[in-house]
């Protein structure tokens, strides 16, 4: 396995921990209407900022712009879909972020949405981080000679230095 892959195996840890919490509290949200939803404005942010900010840019931007470079079709194949559920993913974190701005506003009809919103990305991304943990990474891994990997790894940290 090469250094790149095992930093996003590290990232995908500590955003499972952020799904669990965000399946927790939209658990509660349905159960409890006095659950505060600014935990989704949080939780939100979290995702913005570290899982697609930082995580999806290296993996989109460096990971598997190298795996198409070192001749990956760019079609058919594990990234693309990949590529595909980011834009997924992003999507349900505006509707989430959405919906729970309209919920703290007052719009009680909004608490269903963003139940909703919480479950579907937390089932996409749980899906998500497994596609790539057993299938991209290890294509990956095989693809890429070793220098190659020391290239990708320090796009990564000079990545990790600018965000």
């Amino acid at each position: 396995m090469m250094r790149a892959t095992e930093t996003l195996y590290s990232e995908h840890r500590l955003i499972e921990q952020v799904l669990a919490a965000l399946e927790t509290g939209a658990w509660l949200l349905a159960q409890d209407p006095a659950f505060n939803p600014q935990f989704f404005i949080t939780a939100t942010d979290f995702i913005a900022g570290f899982a697609d900010g930082c995580h999806h840019a290296k993996e989109e931007n460096i990971l598997f712009q190298a795996m198409i470079d070192v001749g990956m079709s760019q079609k058919g194949n594990p990234v693309a879909a990949m590529l595909h559920e980011h834009e997924l993913e992003r999507a349900y974190t505006r509707g989430l972020r959405a919906a729970a701005e309209r919920l703290i506003a007052g719009n009680q009809a909004a608490r269903a949405e963003v139940v909703q919103y919480a479950r579907r990305y937390t089932a996409l991304l749980r899906n998500h981080i497994g596609m790539e943990d057993q299938i991209v990474f290890p294509i990956a891994a095989e693809l890429f000679p070793p220098e190659q990997q020391e290239v990708v790894w320090k796009r990564f940290e000079r990545a990790e230095n600018e965000t």
